[in-house]
């Protein structure tokens, strides 16, 4: 069971209505500072993603927490002819849907509002679910991924992308420092949203990353679950099958 961190810590609302709150307010600015905040890494990571998704040669496929729709894009690369961009933020979504349109995806693309934990789709529906760095914001971990289980075909993919820890010296005091100290303190100067920052890295933090996640797919139904960290274990790619 992870443990559950709020964006807002004197608001009454849940998690949710906080997490929905915090990336319609930084939308604008995040696909800047996400660049800023991962040195670019992020980019990097992505496409490792979606090499993985391309080998399983995939028809259809959501990604939940599409945010912006850095990597629903990055998907069309794959030849998938349906690919669906799921985003709870309504502000995170329209410039996603700017840059679908952009890139002249549509046709492929479609962003649509949606809850993680009561996806609007049905049983055994795509052949591949991505998710990057959005688990963390769930509100309830394990009914997400028991969604994300139902959707799936049998046989299908699902990959995260989420940040985890570093488990040895130096990185892990690094990354303590810079999640700690420097994170916020971009996402202070930067950003209208002066907790939004302070909230993603104390939500990194205290996220069940590497076999202590493998153990929560396994457990909500997931088969040949593997993690892949990255970058001295500052993000991992966890692969899984249905």
């Amino acid at each position: 069971m992870s443990k559950n961190v709020n964006p807002y810590k004197d608001s009454t609302l849940g998690k949710k209505a906080q997490v929905t709150q915090m990336f319609d307010t930084i939308s604008k600015n995040y696909d800047g500072l996400n660049r800023v905040i991962s040195f670019g890494i992020d980019v990097k990571w992505r496409k490792k993603v979606v090499a993985l998704v391309g080998k399983a040669e995939a028809a259809s496929i959501l990604d939940i927490a599409t945010g912006t729709g850095d990597l629903a894009i990055a998907l069309a690369k794959t030849g998938a002819t349906k690919i669906v961009g799921l985003d709870i933020s309504t502000g995170m979504l329209e410039i996603g849907k700017q840059k679908v349109l952009q890139k002249k995806l549509d046709d492929t693309i479609e962003m649509v509002v949606g809850d993680s934990e009561n996806l609007p789709f049905k049983n055994d529906s795509f052949d591949a679910i991505t998710v990057a760095f959005g688990v963390r914001n769930f509100e309830t971990l394990e009914n997400g991924l028991k969604e994300i289980h139902r959707i799936l075909k049998p046989g299908g993919l699902f990959v995260i992308l989420e940040t985890s820890v570093p488990t040895k010296f130096p990185f892990k005091q690094g990354y303590q420092f810079y999640t700690r100290f420097v994170l916020p303190a971009i996402g202070r100067v930067f950003s209208k949203d002066k907790v939004a920052y302070r909230y993603l890295s104390e939500s990194a933090a205290a996220f069940p990353f590497g076999e202590t996640f493998n153990n929560i797919l396994r457990k909500t139904g997931f088969i040949d679950v593997e993690n892949k960290p990255q970058t001295f274990g500052v993000a991992t790619i966890y692969v899984a099958s249905k």
